[in-house]
């Protein structure tokens, strides 16, 4: 059974972003072949541009003492948070990955979680607006932890409501977890000027288009309040990335990394989290290739890529994160699909459709809390990803 999981492993290959989220691994990864001083160097900069602050809050309660060493279980959270948005309007997550990495930190697995999964949320009180409780999707979690806050407050409380709510549905107390605000991926690819990537489908914005008159911006569609589509604006062309290699703008690459309505292949949140973890591994490939090597380009691009960040290192210094996970080899990351990456979707009165997690997807999932998805995996080859 060793045997077949570590052919598994060399069969699928996962995107670096999850490594690079929390451990910084991309700059590691430039500078591996360096001394330990320019490591040690490289990484100290790059931590001291990223963010942290408390985020899992209650969640973490029963924890006695942080320790990097044995297995562990990191949430990463992507947000897209507008400027202009009222406190009213909350904040909600757009993706939600439950990185486990085994005991011996040699491998780390990601578990997306569809942010449409119908899951039980713990009543909440933020200060400002208190919630009851009740059985919802999963990123109205946050939504309802940062409902009336706004800036650092609306991340913590909203991160923290989502902490409860992965630990109520799986019985795991994230060890560390992380906010990438895909708004400042528009900085890293402004410094880097553009990212280059193969698009696997036909993909067509809602938020971005031209007027046919006047061939100014114009929005292309009406978006209900929730996010979800809602009609066509008409004499307004969308935005449309043919499936093949692009090079993306910076306001090109934030439209893309969004869509999920009008994907060709209909896979909706799950289409949406491919291309963002695509996305997410063409920005580290373009980094090493135009960036990192530049000397002119690198302290802009640890600086963007460092405020796309806010992180809760759950007690353990970021330093040691990054220094005690450097062992895992991007290529060797594993991204495992909850429902085998199928739709399997519910009609709930009040809250429309939404994805219900089945039986095996909760094995999977309580496998994260026992350090067993390396078995799991190998059982379900099916639901690990070739991304």
């Amino acid at each position: 059974m060793i045997l077949k999981r570590k052919a598994v492993a060399r069969r699928r290959r996962g995107p670096r972003w999850a490594r690079w989220c929390i451990t910084l691994g991309a700059l590691l990864t430039v500078v591996g072949g360096g001394s330990v001083v320019a490591i040690q160097a490289t990484v100290g900069a790059a931590t001291r541009s990223v963010a942290q602050q408390s985020l899992i809050g209650a969640a973490n309660s029963e924890v006695k003492h942080a320790d990097v060493k044995g297995a562990k279980n990191v949430l990463l959270v992507g947000i897209d948070a507008r400027k202009d948005a009222l406190p009213t309007a909350g904040t909600r997550s757009d993706s939600i990955i439950l990185l486990h990495i085994g005991a011996d930190h040699s491998t780390g697995y990601m578990i997306s979680l569809p942010r449409d999964s119908y899951v039980p949320i713990p009543a909440y009180d933020n200060g400002v607006q208190k919630y009851e409780g009740g059985k919802n999707k999963i990123n109205a979690a946050f939504f309802f932890g940062s409902r009336g806050l706004t800036g650092p407050a609306a991340l913590s409380h909203g991160f923290e409501l989502l902490s409860l709510t992965i630990k109520e549905l799986t019985g795991i107390t994230p060890d560390a977890g992380a906010i990438i605000d895909f708004q400042g991926f528009k900085n890293v690819v402004n410094v880097l000027g553009r990212v280059c990537m193969y698009v696997d489908e036909d993909t067509t914005s809602i938020h971005i288009g031209k007027d046919n008159k006047t061939g100014k911006f114009a929005k292309p569609y009406v978006i209900n309040p929730d996010g979800t589509l809602k009609s066509k604006i008409k004499g307004v062309t969308p935005n449309f990335y043919a499936k093949g290699n692009h090079c993306f703008t910076p306001t090109e690459a934030l439209d893309f990394v969004r869509q999920r309505d009008l994907l060709a292949n209909k896979d909706f949140d799950y289409g949406r989290q491919r291309h963002q973890q695509q996305f997410f591994k063409a920005i580290i490939n373009q980094s090493v290739k135009d960036g990192l090597s530049s000397p002119t380009k690198l302290p802009g691009l640890i600086k963007a890529i460092g405020s796309t960040m806010t992180v809760d290192t759950g007690g353990i210094s970021l330093e040691d994160w990054v220094f005690a996970m450097k062992g895992i080899n991007p290529n060797d990351l594993i991204t495992i699909k909850t429902n085998e990456g199928k739709f399997n979707p519910k009609s709930i009165p009040g809250i429309g459709e939404v994805e219900i997690l089945n039986a095996d997807s909760m094995q999977l999932l309580e496998a994260a809390k026992d350090d067993t998805v390396a078995q799991f995996a190998a059982d379900h080859p099916t639901w690990v990803s070739s991304t």
